[in-house]
């Protein structure tokens, strides 16, 4: 076997083929881990700005002028939506003229709600399917930059031309395609990225380095949502350029920056897609695990019901609705008003668990609080009522998030694939997720474009999470 070089930080792994091991403390593994936070930022930018803010922007413009044509094409959402507010409060009779408007702002609503779904669930979906397959072939892959750098920068940089032909979009079938291309090319980069942890960083010092990186995508979407805000009151849907440009630079840097040893002398079995995908989801015939896992699907559902429209329900559900410039700079500030809870609910219950040695308590009050959260805006659409939420469901979700993380761990049927067996947890998480804005456009079409009744079925569905979590017996 050819020998390569090594930084002189670097310590020796079992296996010299697959990657650079750093010494604990050295600069090559702060070096390393620098450049790791960085392009997960480069990453969580792109989708917390895109996902919370563009996509919905963007839909509704596509949209709107679908619906009011001719004659009606000059027409603007914001003097629409206070023509309703107006005749909803009973200070306007309106005309048969005005009542024929309003019908077709009760059809936009819908239209957009079903399209927005659709545009950000399609692409979950074949990102959950391909992402497994990513890993085996990255745990494979021969190159003189090592295994993970030829799908970081592959994926990264495809991922960025492809965000630059989004403002371009003729229609939502297009953009449905693109956007979908996007998410997977970026979650090509984001897995073999992710692998490079287990790769380098040495065992005792994993948590140290997934806290920090795992902090950064957290507050980096919440940074991404806000920028966008700001910048599209500015340059419009030109805001994708940039983030296209962030994303590209973030990870070539971690190519050539943090650069691994060459996998080109790499031996590796056959692969066999069968029997891959056949273990990947044993895990599920646990019932402890199972359990788990449902009550994981079902609480994203609920969260995801409850996030996709925050931009359309400060512009048609709240009273006053807002413009939407004014909803675009609002709705991040939203998450941002979640954060702090969110980040005391992860920094004191996983401490506060593990002293007790208990879990299940703590999944099941995350839960409840964060069901709760959903009746505020419920009974009060207004501002300070979607703020409220926001800040009392954080709390709950970051409570959830560390809890049940480690709730997953006790209840692992074999500690051997424990890997293989919290990836099947991630993904729980992302169909979760994947399902949310598909329900969500479900229930608004169905009550004719109305929002209200996304937040009753995000409650229900939250609250059923946590009673998943009691037929679990493993852990206390």
């Amino acid at each position: 076997m050819t020998t390569h070089a090594q930084p002189a930080d670097a310590a020796t792994p079992d296996d010299p083929a697959v990657a650079v091991r750093y010494r604990p403390g050295s600069r090559a593994m702060r070096r390393y881990t620098l450049l790791y936070a960085l392009s997960t930022l480069g990453i969580a930018l792109l989708f917390g700005s895109v996902s919370g803010v563009l996509l919905p922007l963007h839909v509704q413009e596509l949209e709107f002028p679908q619906i009011f044509t001719g004659a009606d094409a000059h027409l603007s959402l914001r003097g629409l939506e206070d023509l309703k507010t107006q005749v909803d409060a009973g200070k306007l009779a309106p005309t048969a003229d005005q009542h024929r408007l309003l019908d077709l702002l009760d059809t936009f609503h819908s239209s957009r709600a079903t399209s927005l779904s659709l545009v950000t669930s399609v692409g979950v979906f074949i990102t959950m399917l391909i992402q497994p397959v990513v890993g085996m072939l990255s745990d494979r892959t021969r190159s003189k930059w090592g295994r993970r750098a030829p799908w970081i920068a592959g994926g990264a940089v495809a991922g960025s031309a492809l965000v630059v032909l989004l403002p371009a979009v003729p229609n939502i079938a297009f953009l449905v395609i693109i956007w979908s291309l996007v998410q997977l090319a970026v979650n090509t980069a984001q897995g073999p990225l992710g692998a490079t942890v287990a790769d380098r960083i040495p065992k005792g010092h994993l948590g140290g380095a997934s806290t920090i990186t795992g902090l950064v995508g957290y507050f980096g979407a919440i940074v991404g949502s806000v920028v966008a805000g700001i910048l599209f009151a500015v340059m419009g849907l030109a805001t994708y350029f940039p983030l296209a440009v962030i994303l590209t630079l973030t990870a070539l840097s971690f190519m050539l920056l943090a650069r691994d040893r060459s996998s080109e002398d790499l031996v590796v079995e056959r692969p066999r897609l069968r029997g891959f995908f056949a273990s990947y989801v044993l895990a599920l015939r646990d019932r402890d695990y199972r359990w788990a896992w449902i009550a994981k699907v079902l609480l994203f559902i609920g969260y995801g019901i409850s996030t996709v429209y925050a931009v359309y329900m400060l512009q048609s559900y709240v009273t006053p609705g807002l413009s939407a410039e004014k909803a675009a700079r609002t709705a991040p500030l939203l998450q941002l008003a979640g954060a702090p809870g969110a980040l005391i609910g992860m920094i004191v219950s996983g401490r506060w668990s593990d002293r007790i040695g208990r879990r299940k308590p703590f999944v099941v009050a995350a839960s409840i609080i964060l069901a709760v959260s959903f009746l505020i805006p419920f009974a009060s659409p207004t501002l300070p009522g979607m703020f409220a939420q926001a800040v009392v469901g954080g709390f709950g979700f970051g409570v959830f998030v560390v809890v049940d993380q480690a709730l997953f761990i006790d209840v692992l049927p074999d500690p051997d694939a424990a890997g293989r067996d919290l990836g099947m947890a991630t993904l729980g998480g992302n169909f979760g997720q994947a399902l949310g804005p598909v329900v969500a456009g479900g229930i608004v079409a169905m009550a004719g474009g109305a929002y209200r009744p996304v937040w009753p079925v995000a409650f229900v569905l939250v609250l059923a999470a946590a009673f998943a979590v009691l037929p679990i017996r493993r852990v206390r």
